[in-house]
């Protein structure tokens, strides 16, 4: 985990003015130091300036993801964020031919040798989690790239012919002349998509985020976009019993790439069967070497007290987490979050994503990472097993399936109700999802000759991945920068999902069990009683004293005219809304999202748009 940011103009001479670029690089560093405390490292040269703050588990190389490769004819230079889980495949590629000498190979190390000797294709080699900027000197050329599903951040934007770049928005934000401001492009992301985002857009005006698989790349000729990795739509052919031998076997090989760390790692233990299952694995591991994994699971203060099952969220986790623990042996350590802690979380959240999120969905979180990192540095969770294994309900309700919109957020009622009628209607917000649905729909790599039913499925499927799994990646990458923990995620190993993209859903889901596949591929790794549960997913609070204390909040905000949120709200619809009863088991975003979340996004909102003090252009 670290933070790059940097500038590039192909006819600059930034050396010209040496002391003011290397003070500006300073400045964009010092904004990212959340994401890489332990040291810093600065590149000037004519047409490019780059920075690197950087994250090390060991605190003994605190800037291995800087690399530099000069001759007499040539330099390159990068600067990297991320991880390399094939490291000694990639060494053993580059090592034939090193343009210099090393002790020992860093991961940038690696990188630069492999663009220096293959060039950007080299990437297509890497499997790993990586926002990576890379100058060539020679070709006077920056390229930005991105892993293949979007683990690690990267944003830019291009003013007066400079590509600025940065591993989150404020590192942008302090490059001087860069203003940050909403058109109606930008508030329709924030109340019509939100908290998810069109992939590529970076919600402020003029801001893009690379897209996952693909590199931009800025030259004298101008800016473009290619794309290394895309997923494919072949026939599977392989049997029923291949299929889950395949599938047990990149599950527990990219968990194994995923867990060097030593003491500094630990897993996340929900009772799940997605945790569950990478702890059991971890555990397995580590035991072959006479050492005992550490497992957290997290829970609201009093959760027993108030908890109210529902549709989503059928079980408490506690008593599936005790079982696991018994079944793994592992120093297990229960981690409680208070209603005031996650509410005043909202704030350092918005810190962190630069933006309004997933409300408490996300600070919760935050919470949760910040009391893990005082014992480890890395954690392996089970995120993003749902999107690939179809665990959702809306790849098994006819009802979701049919609803032609984003399934996750098909309630666009139920995001006007706090909304002014006008400010609704200026924002035609019907119009702007439906087009922003059918453009993602379009992408969608079909397969011929499959079935009305399969080919739907497969569609969900590739939503889920391109927008769903993302809002779930940023907030894992963004709660533990934030608090300096760096969270692995093995289910987002492309090789899983490329395998499991062609699986057939009779496959994934046999004899209409949920995520039957996995829980098949899991057989002998797991207890019956977690391997068969029920999925719950992310805990979210259910005291009522919660809710109050936001409507609290949020009717202070009201009360203050100076604040943004008068130019969006109706302010009879929200004292209605603040004093009914809420509605825990209808979400207007995922399963998660229901009236609190609503509060908690409109306080975040508020703080954003003072904090970034953020113009309206419409």
């Amino acid at each position: 985990m670290s933070g790059i940011a940097g500038f590039f103009h192909p006819e600059e001479n930034y050396l010209a003015f040496q002391e003011y670029y290397e003070n500006l690089l300073e400045d964009m560093g010092k904004t990212l130091s959340k994401r890489g405390p332990d040291g810093t490292g600065a590149f000037l040269t004519n047409h490019c300036g780059m920075v690197r703050t950087a994250f090390s588990p060991s605190k003994k190389e605190t800037l291995y993801g800087s690399a530099r490769i000069s001759t007499e004819n040539r330099l390159l230079a990068l600067a990297f964020d991320g991880e390399l889980y094939n490291k000694e495949e990639l060494e053993t590629l580059v090592k034939g031919d090193l343009s210099q000498s090393y002790d020992a190979l860093s991961e940038a190390d690696i990188l630069a040798e492999g663009f220096y000797k293959f060039g950007p294709d080299f990437i297509q080699n890497v499997n790993g989690v990586f926002g990576a900027a890379l100058f060539d000197r020679e070709k006077n050329t920056l390229f930005l790239i991105r892993d293949r599903l979007g683990v690690k951040p990267l944003f830019y934007t291009v003013a007066d012919g400079t590509l600025i770049f940065a591993s989150e928005p404020k590192g942008i934000l302090a490059y001087p002349g860069i203003q940050p401001a909403l058109d109606l492009d930008g508030l329709n992301q924030v109340f019509t998509i939100g908290p998810a985002r069109t992939p590529g857009c970076g919600i402020f005006k003029d801001f893009k985020e690379v897209l996952p698989g693909c590199m931009v790349y800025m030259s004298p000729e101008g800016i473009n976009t290619s794309c290394y990795w895309k997923l494919e739509s072949r026939p599977h052919k392989d049997s029923y019993v291949e299929t889950v031998e395949k599938t047990s076997f990149l599950i527990q090989d990219a968990v194994k790439r995923q867990m060097s760390g030593g003491k500094s790692m630990c897993s996340f233990l929900s009772g799940g069967i997605d945790s569950s299952l990478v702890s059991s694995i971890c555990a397995r591991e580590l035991k072959k070497q006479n050492k005992q994994l550490t497992t957290y699971s997290f829970d609201f203060k009093d959760s027993e007290k108030h908890f109210k099952a529902n549709a989503f969220q059928p079980s408490l986790d506690k008593p599936f987490v005790e079982k696991m623990v018994a079944y793994l042996d592992s120093d297990h350590h229960f981690l409680e979050c208070t209603t005031e802690g996650q509410a005043d979380l909202l704030y350092s959240s918005v810190d962190a994503h630069d933006l309004p999120n997933m409300g408490d969905v996300d600070s919760s979180l935050q919470c949760f990472c910040s009391q893990v990192t005082k014992n480890h540095q890395i954690a392996l969770t089970g995120e993003c097993a749902d999107e690939i294994f179809g665990g959702y309900p809306w790849f098994h309700k006819e009802s979701m399936m049919a609803v032609h919109a984003f399934p996750w957020s098909s309630d666009l009622e139920a995001r006007k109700v706090l909304l002014s009628d006008d400010f609704a209607h200026s924002l035609n917000m019907e119009d702007y999802a439906a087009q922003t649905y059918e453009a993602s729909l379009a992408q969608v790599p079909a397969l011929e000759g499959e079935s009305s039913a399969d080919a739907r499925r497969r569609q969900i499927a590739f939503l889920n991945l391109k927008w769903f799994m993302q809002t779930l990646l940023n907030r894992m990458d963004r709660a533990g920068s934030q608090t300096g923990l760096a969270a692995r995620v093995p289910f987002a190993d492309y090789r899983i999902v490329e395998y499991l993209w062609n699986v057939p859903w009779d496959m994934k889901a046999r004899e209409g069990i949920v995520k039957g596949l996995l829980r098949d591929s899991a057989a002998g790794l797991l207890p019956d009683d977690i391997l068969w549960r029920r999925k719950s997913p992310y805990p979210k609070t259910y005291d009522l004293s919660y809710e109050a204390l936001l409507a609290s909040r949020l009717r202070e905000i009201l009360c203050d005219t100076s604040s943004p949120l008068h130019a969006f709200l109706d302010k009879e619809k929200t004292d209605r809304f603040l004093k009914k009863p809420s509605d825990y088991g209808r979400p207007w975003y995922g399963q998660l999202m229901a009236a609190p979340q609503m509060i908690a996004y409109m306080i975040q909102l508020d703080y954003w748009m003072r904090k970034y003090k953020i113009s309206v252009t419409i």
